[in-house]
């Protein structure tokens, strides 16, 4: 069920930036009188689950779920219509409209999408305002990725400020050593000294490499959050609710100890006591080649409660600006992670963005996602890719310095290309997407 309710939360979601997106490029057509002549949510391969004329028109939901079209009379796109493009030009066609003209029409869509994710954004912190943590609301401090320790971290590490700064959420320590170029992290240690430790440049390449996503995450207590019923714990016994407090008689009272200690007992059975309705009692169970039972944490916001702030529509707008700029960049500071072999098996399909949405309906998390979402797909779109918005509009821009239209037969085969490597990509996307369902990698 939890995976109908993802997949139906991302069907919707795509389904509005879609429909959005498209008539950013029909509004700028209609207006500078250049037929459209279909309006298509999905793809209509062969027939269309629903179909209406209307004037020139053609509206329609395909049956393929993996985008939608404007098809434009008079130009090179995913359609291929070649034969069109052999007859006489004609005034209601986009080839004889101006290049600034067609410019608007094709950079319309993206336009669109960024509107609508800032929109979103500023309505969402309108509605629902923001959920934050403080450092002081952490009573342990932060857990350290064992990769961090090297450079002086310790568990139960408080941040005091990065690069001098405190963020309004403690939690954004990670993203900003990651992708915002923080590297002076001042912490308090648990035997209360203070230190500033500076980080190097490449910091953010050494976590991506050593996985360090946390590198720093809140301690909590090793109380059970969820039993995963394909694994060991489950058959032995194990329960929400227990409290484990060793491993083979050592203490384990946090869970980043717990999984240090776990993961040096790599296929053995191992004795680990815990506390279930107040009753200390010990179970037996084996681990897998990784050091895993197959238990985790409970959400944080069930062991903390998040401080709140509310925004007035006055303050929203700003915020959700700040928000939407944030989000863009990012996300573009990751992409040079992409251009890595490891980075290239964590791109994700349908399956990753579907993992975004709440396993229950939730509103807020929708429209945060959605928000979120049309934001990356008018970056996608912008790239200079024959196939996508950027590839046209990457033609048009060298018209407009040139003044010299390129080549149709080079347009044609550059889109053919770009179909060629999109379809590819998308294959190859969601097809780790399946392996990491199958091989839980």
């Amino acid at each position: 069920m939890e995976i109908l309710i993802k997949a139906g939360q991302l069907i919707l979601s795509l389904s509005i930036l879609i429909v959005l997106h498209e008539f950013g490029h029909y509004l700028p057509a209609r207006w500078f009188k250049t037929r459209v002549e279909k309006f298509y949510l999905f793809f209509d391969y062969k027939f269309s689950l629903f179909k209406k004329k209307i004037n020139d028109t053609e509206w329609g939901i395909g049956w393929i779920p993996l985008g939608g079209y404007v098809k434009i009379s008079g130009m090179i796109d995913e359609s291929m219509d070649t034969e069109q493009m052999k007859q006489e030009p004609k005034d209601y066609e986009f080839r004889t409209k101006k290049t600034w003209q067609r410019l608007i029409i094709m950079i319309g869509g993206i336009v669109v999408n960024f509107i609508v994710g800032i929109l979103i954004f500023i309505m969402v912190l309108f509605t629902w305002g923001e959920d934050y943590y403080k450092m002081e609301d952490f009573k342990y401090g932060f857990s350290i990725h064992e990769s961090f320790e090297k450079h002086g971290f310790r568990d139960g590490d408080k941040i005091v400020d990065i690069d001098g700064n405190v963020p309004l959420d403690i939690m954004d320590v990670n993203i900003m050593l990651l992708v915002r170029d923080a590297h002076n992290v001042n912490v308090t240690h648990l035997d209360g000294t203070n230190e500033t430790i500076k980080l190097g440049e490449d910091i953010e390449w050494e976590m991506f490499e050593q996985g360090a996503m946390p590198a720093f995450a809140p301690r909590i207590h090793t109380v059970v959050g969820f039993v995963d019923s394909t694994m060991n714990a489950s058959k032995a016994g194990f329960k929400y609710g227990d409290s484990i407090v060793a491993i083979n008689q050592k203490q384990t009272l946090f869970f980043d100890e717990f999984s240090t200690e776990i993961k040096t007992h790599k296929s053995e059975t191992v004795a680990i006591d815990l506390y279930r309705n107040n009753q200390l009692m010990s179970i037996n169970v084996a681990t897998d080649t990784s050091g895993r039972i197959g238990v985790g944490p409970r959400a944080l916001d069930s062991i903390y409660v998040p401080n709140h702030k509310d925004y007035s529509f006055g303050e929203a707008i700003p915020a959700g600006f700040s928000l939407a700029y944030t989000t863009l960049n990012d996300y573009i500071s990751q992409m040079k992670f992409i251009f890595t072999s490891k980075g290239a098996s964590s791109i994700g399909g349908f399956g990753a963005f579907g993992s975004l949405f709440s396993p229950t309906w939730d509103w807020h998390v929708f429209w945060s996602m959605t928000a979120f979402i049309s934001i990356i797909l008018a970056f996608m779109n912008f790239l200079p890719i024959p196939a996508l918005d950027g590839g046209h509009i990457m033609f048009l821009l060298y018209e407009m310095i040139t003044g010299r239209k390129p080549n149709e037969k080079i347009m044609e085969y550059a889109q053919m290309v770009g179909i060629i490597l999109l379809l590819g990509l998308l294959v190859y996307a969601n097809g780790n997407d399946i392996y990491k369902a199958i091989f839980g990698k």
